[in-house]
């Protein structure tokens, strides 16, 4: 077993939004939130007191303890208010992919019984179509202004009270994203206020930003990553967060520029282009201090090239999921330039991990051995909502998650992941599952069977490979039409880029997909 270095960290039981902005008074006028394409600044204090009266606004309408709200928005300064609004009037917020089609987001409104949706008016059509899909809405409100819709501008008029709730931050669900763990299709993770609030104290000593410290949130919100890195743990601690809705390279660079941003939490995609585009070299990036990567693997050459170019320390990494709060392993700070090559950090504190054997999962494997990561600690979620059996099929009884990827440790503590046993695609950082691709194929009256792998491209993205078998009546099927088939049904970043037709699909005897056979063949010279 190995145990953190780090000094442990007393579970933090609080609220999220009181362990997040209990020194708003203090950081006062500070800047806590720019808008990064037009300069609209929120401070501390108008944050503060704006998620006040949202809150009691949303109380007013009847959010009540134990409701779901979805949050269905891209990045917007707008985005934290509604957030930490929700959880003051003690509902859980599921955050949802803003690229979601209707049928997905009506998928998860279903799953999570959501009764509110926030939204922005260039998505309220979908809010509406997948609202009507799943049934039990009560109302829409939207961040900017949609006639027909309440807005969060109106509410800050509200002349409620502040809902005084009672929330047990041991075993209330704060947030609740969506993540297909090791396979399957998209579940509802249950992090509850304490989980996600410790992993903020954990993760603090290690990589911490305060006041005059600036944070680019390029990478969305409603993932686990942006939520923790990019919002939770620099308003917490009074840094400037400048907050873009997308990532466009320009838009991105002159960000940096011209709002003098200290830190980056990017994906390995950003790093790419930080290491290789001609256009980095006109902007001046000089007041950049370090650039962390997370949500995927990174590549160490590339994370090198990167540095390089940037006259930084070497690109730190980090790793986590979704069901893990997300934090376990980051390179600190003031060892990047120490770290070795590769590693994705250290365990952070409070957090124990085991590597076990793949041929024996009892074996427990020493320093250098490559086997599943197991991790046990505080920010280990509460479990699947409605799932019993997947909660136990991802954390054994003994409180150890098993999450599916493969790697080592060296003997200073550095974690190397290398693999994974897990199905789970991870295209530019977003999770796509292989057997939610699958269903929707099978529903083509074309295709008679398939499977879909993750397959590397030239720019070192993992996206999803149908291997497709068609049915005898449609001989003719071309990839060209799975393609738009699948396109029309689900989110941009979940398209099937390549399609290979074979005539049977591997399979065990208990019909299982044999993956790595397809992986395998795909691999081999042509």
């Amino acid at each position: 077993m190995f145990r953190s270095e780090y000094a442990d960290v007393p579970p933090l039981e609080l609220p999220i939004h009181e362990a997040v902005l209990a020194r708003a008074a203090e950081y006062g006028s500070t800047p806590a939130l720019i808008d990064g394409t037009d300069g609209t600044t929120l401070t501390y204090e108008q944050v503060d007191r704006f998620h006040r009266r949202v809150a009691a606004a949303l109380a007013e309408a009847g959010v009540r303890k134990g409701d779901v709200l979805a949050l269905h928005s891209p990045n917007t300064i707008a985005f934290p208010t509604a957030f930490y609004a929700a959880t003051r009037a003690g509902a859980s917020v599921t955050t949802v992919h803003p690229l979601a089609t209707a049928e997905e987001f009506g998928k998860q409104l279903k799953d999570s019984a959501a009764r509110w949706i926030v939204t922005v008016s260039p998505l309220l059509e979908t809010a509406r179509r997948a609202a009507e899909l799943a049934g039990g809405v009560e109302e829409i409100f939207v961040c900017d202004s949609a006639a027909g819709h309440r807005s969060l501008i109106d509410m800050l008029a509200s002349a409620a009270p502040e809902p005084m709730v009672d929330i047990d931050p041991v075993e209330d669900v704060a947030a609740l994203p969506y993540s297909s763990g090791t396979t399957g299709i998209p579940k509802g993770v249950m992090l509850t206020h304490r989980q996600i609030a410790t992993n903020l104290a954990q993760l603090e000593p290690l990589i911490t930003a305060g006041p005059g410290d600036r944070i680019l949130a390029v990478l969305p919100f409603f993932h686990i990553y942006g939520l923790t890195a990019l919002m939770n743990a620099p308003l917490r601690k009074g840094a400037t967060v400048v907050v873009l809705p997308r990532f466009d390279l320009e838009t991105f660079l002159a960000a940096i520029q011209n709002h003098r941003i200290t830190g980056l939490y990017v994906a390995p995609p950003i790093v790419l282009a930080l290491a290789k585009h001609p256009l980095v070299a006109q902007y001046d990036l000089s007041s950049l201090k370090y650039v962390v990567s997370a949500a995927a693997p990174l590549d160490a050459a590339l994370a090198a090239a990167c540095s390089r170019r940037l006259g930084l320390p070497p690109v730190g990494q980090a790793y986590g999921m979704t069901e893990l709060s997300p934090g376990t392993h980051v390179v600190p700070l003031e060892a990047m330039a120490q770290a070795p090559a590769g590693t994705v950090g250290k365990l952070i504190a409070g957090t124990e991990m085991r590597i076990v054997s793949l041929d024996d999962p009892g074996e427990d494997l020493g320093p250098g051995a490559s086997g599943e990561i197991l991790i046990r600690g505080p920010q280990v979620m509460k479990g699947y909502l409605g799932r019993p059996d997947a909660t136990a099929a991802m954390i054994d009884e003994d409180g150890w998650l098993h999450t599916g990827d493969i790697g080592h440790v060296d003997e200073a503590g550095w974690l190397f992941v290398v693999d994974r046993v897990k199905e789970l695609i991870k295209y530019k950082g977003f999770q796509v599952a292989p057997a939610e691709l699958e269903a929707l194929l099978l529903t083509h009256p074309g295709v008679a069977d398939a499977a879909v792998i993750g397959v590397y491209n030239e720019d070192g993205n993992e996206a999803p490979h149908a291997y497709v078998v068609r049915q005898p009546s449609a001989p003719e099927l071309s990839a060209g039409e799975i393609m738009m088939y699948v396109a029309e049904h689900v989110a941009p970043y979940k398209r099937v880029r390549n399609v290979t037709f074979i005539d049977g699909v591997p399979r065990a005897a208990s019909g299982k997909i044999l993956r790595r056979e397809l992986r395998a063949a795909h691999k081999e010279p042509s």
